[in-house]
């Protein structure tokens, strides 16, 4: 999620808005509703740019020269990387074009930079022309396919992940390519129970859609991937919005639309989540993460799936948005799963994604521990918020991370909680002056970050209050998600020795973004143009470490089902490295290092033979072999054994759980209600902080309390 900070604080950093996000891409975000884009007619003149695509090509090009933190120039270099990025976005599986169009294309190798400076960006819609005819080509091919039943008895695979593979080089390749891929697709369907007619009929609507979605693209869907290929080739978080898009955008900066709370976009005729809002139905239903692939939409409890695969990712949001407390059904690929893996289907009910639905909330857990009942305090952060209008308005209720944390500490004590947990996970950001306050809640006073802006000048923002409110034993639980403003506080946590920090190396994403709206207005009008967010600088610890790339390294690692192989920035083209500054002058104020040891030794003599990690690790084992495929076969009966293998070993990990847990073993996975991972990493935090409580964290904490509450 992305947020603003605060106009009234340190305007140096200002010119636009400052954002401190996490991991959120180009996307079309799931709120209030939109209005349905004019078609454009099948056989309409060929798409050309337009004088406001040439004005804003120029204008973005100057904003990146005199902003962006790189300080690349827009040479022949980076004209290289924008084209190999550009034919990456719309022909990333190597399936449309031919390896003769690729080499005609190269021919703007080292001309896209002059292009876009001089605002003739008629090269990228060259391009995409091309891509157009290729498209109904393909298309028109793969409904060819459809008028015979193939024959699923042959020995043969389709290589899926074709990332890296070479273009075809002619019609025969090509041809033998979309051969496999139609009938895979039609296996796939036929595998969930179809026949064949019923699945040539699924098909054949899918293809026709993707041609109707092709004859309507408008110069923005041209030029807005164009744009993003250029800022993109510089980081992974400047992104171009197109004016569509940038109302997506601000909507979700709102904090209050309805819709399911998640970012998606287009990815190979899959839309796909790129993130999953907090608080959101999505995020509460806690079955769709990112990298997820949406193949149908089904309206309420019983309506029929609509595929939606080749769709227009602005009719898919259509589809899925809707009344609040209505019902919306997904069929949904799993991230890293191959097409033609088992679907599952998601519920969700449809609801306004508010700030209080963001709002921290408390748990508590009980351990027993020598024949002692020890409560820990779980307090959960989904995002870093603050209600800025209300605090400019002077309330003095408005709501805020900060506000609700020390309020609900101060609840958790009252109900004997002797140490806390700080719950981090999938926190993405927020609103940077309240991670800076945040951790001044556990701190005396002192630095919490440091910022470097694209002149080289640093920056130290101190703890605005100087002042402990809670000195007892604390525990930081992160994972990879946990990312930008959840890093700073965690880092500032980890650096002044105040508490543990435990789970998963985080994101790593350490850059700061500004926000500039493009419009102009001419003739009294002002068109709209979107908004550019071009990264300006870097976040550092106060020790002068970068949060960029490496994030923050657990004091104790946790498993989690989460890839650091696929999720992170380091697995982000183009991410700015990690470095280091000069540390900031503080004063740690404790130091539990000498801990560590021996709490790692009762956590790996803890969980080595527990039935939930045993489960954990069984499965990250099989998630981590799903991954791996690359191709599938096209054999049935191979196709069925294998599903029928993979959903049996799963049954049984599930039923190995619940019978270690005293339940009854279940007949299938439909009739599993929850997922115990995030409970069990919760559950062995919450021994990890009681081993830390036991282990003489007191005396490596602050003694002194103040601001109100005392230990």
């Amino acid at each position: 999620m992305m947020t603003t900070r605060s106009a009234g604080t340190r305007s140096r950093w200002l010119s636009g808005i400052l954002v401190c996000a996490g991991a959120v891409g180009l996307a079309a975000l799931l709120g209030a509703a939109m209005t349905s884009p004019q078609a454009a007619p099948t056989g309409a003149a060929p798409l050309t740019p337009t004088e406001q695509e040439s004005y804003v090509a120029r204008r973005v090009a100057d904003i990146v020269a005199r902003e962006h933190y790189r300080r690349a120039p827009l040479d022949d270099h980076l004209s290289s990387l924008i084209l190999d990025r550009y034919l990456d976005t719309i022909d990333g599986s190597r399936s449309y074009f031919y390896s003769s169009d690729i080499a005609e294309f190269e021919r703007y190798r080292y001309e896209l930079d002059d292009a876009i400076k001089s605002g003739d960006v008629e090269p990228a819609f060259v391009i995409f022309r091309r891509y157009q005819q290729r498209s109904r080509e393909r298309m028109n091919y793969a409904i060819s396919l459809l008028d015979k039943e193939p024959d699923f008895s042959v020995d043969e695979s389709f290589d899926f992940d074709r990332e890296k593979a070479p273009w075809p080089a002619n019609a025969a390749e090509m041809n033998e390519l979309w051969r496999k891929r139609v009938k895979n697709d039609a296996l796939s369907l036929i595998i969930a129970g179809k026949k064949w007619t019923d699945a040539a009929d699924v098909l054949r609507k899918r293809y026709e859609h993707v041609i109707k979605r092709i004859d309507q693209s408008r110069p923005e869907d041209v030029f807005e991937p164009f744009m993003n290929a250029f800022v993109l080739s510089l980081d992974p978080h400047s992104n171009y919005f197109s004016p569509r898009s940038s109302e997506e955008y601000n909507i979700q900066m709102s904090l209050s639309y309805e819709g399911i709370g998640a970012s998606l976009q287009l990815n190979d005729d899959y839309v796909t989540v790129i993130d999953v809002i907090p608080g959101g139905p999505a995020a509460i239903s806690g079955k769709l993460a990112p990298n997820d692939r949406i193949t149908a939409v089904g309206e309420g409890k019983n309506g029929e799936f609509v595929d939606v695969i080749g769709w227009r990712l602005d009719d898919v949001v259509q589809k899925i948005r809707g009344p609040g407390g209505t019902i919306v059904r997904l069929q949904i690929l799993p991230a890293g799963a191959a097409p033609g893996s088992a679907l599952k289907v998601l519920e969700l009910t449809r609801n306004r994604v508010s700030l209080e639905a963001q709002a921290c909330h408390k748990s508590m857990r009980t351990v027993e521990r020598n024949g002692r009942q020890i409560k820990v305090g779980v307090i959960t952060v989904p995002s870093f918020y603050q209600d800025y209008d209300a605090s400019r308005a002077g309330a003095k209720d408005y709501r805020s991370t900060t506000r609700d944390v020390q309020r609900l500490i101060t609840e958790l004590r009252k109900e004997g909680a002797e140490t806390l947990i700080m719950d981090l996970r999938a926190n993405g950001g927020g609103y940077l002056p309240e991670a800076e306050s945040l951790t001044g809640l556990f701190i005396d006073r002192g630095p919490v970050v440091q910022l470097r802006d694209t002149t080289g000048h640093i920056e130290v923002d101190d703890d605005p209050d100087p002042a402990i409110f809670y000195s007892g034993p604390l525990v930081v639980l992160v994972d990879r998600l946990s990312a930008s403003a959840s890093e700073i506080f965690t880092g500032a946590i980890q650096d002044y020795g105040r508490g543990l920090v435990v789970g998963q190396q985080t994101y790593g994403k350490g850059t700061v973004q500004n926000s500039h709206p493009l419009n102009y207005t001419i003739f009294g009008r002002k068109p709209e143009l979107g908004q550019l967010n071009v990264t300006i600088g870097k976040y550092y610890r106060i020790t002068g470490e970068s949060t960029q790339d490496r994030g923050v390294t657990p004091d104790i690692a946790l498993p989690s089902l989460i890839d650091v192989n696929e999720v992170g920035e380091n697995t982000r083209d183009r991410a700015l490295p990690w470095d280091h500054i000069e540390p900031a002058a503080f004063k740690v104020e404790g130091d539990l290092k000498p801990l560590i040891p021996a709490l790692t030794r009762q956590h790996e003599e803890r969980t080595a033979d527990s039935p939930d990690f045993r489960y954990l690790r069984e499965d990250i084992a099989a998630l981590q072999a799903f991954r791996s495929q690359k191709s599938l076969s096209l054999n049935i009966k191979v196709r069925e054994a294998e599903r029928k293998r993979q959903e049996s070993e799963r049954l049984d990990r599930e039923n190995q759980w619940l019978t270690a847990h005293g339940e009854k073993p279940v007949k299938t996975l439909e009739d599993i209600k929850d997922d115990p991972a995030a409970g069990i990493l919760l559950e062995e935090t919450a021994q990890i902080a009681v081993d830390l409580e036991t282990a003489g964290a007191k005396k490596n904490a602050p003694t002194q309390a103040r601001r109100g509450e005392s230990h």
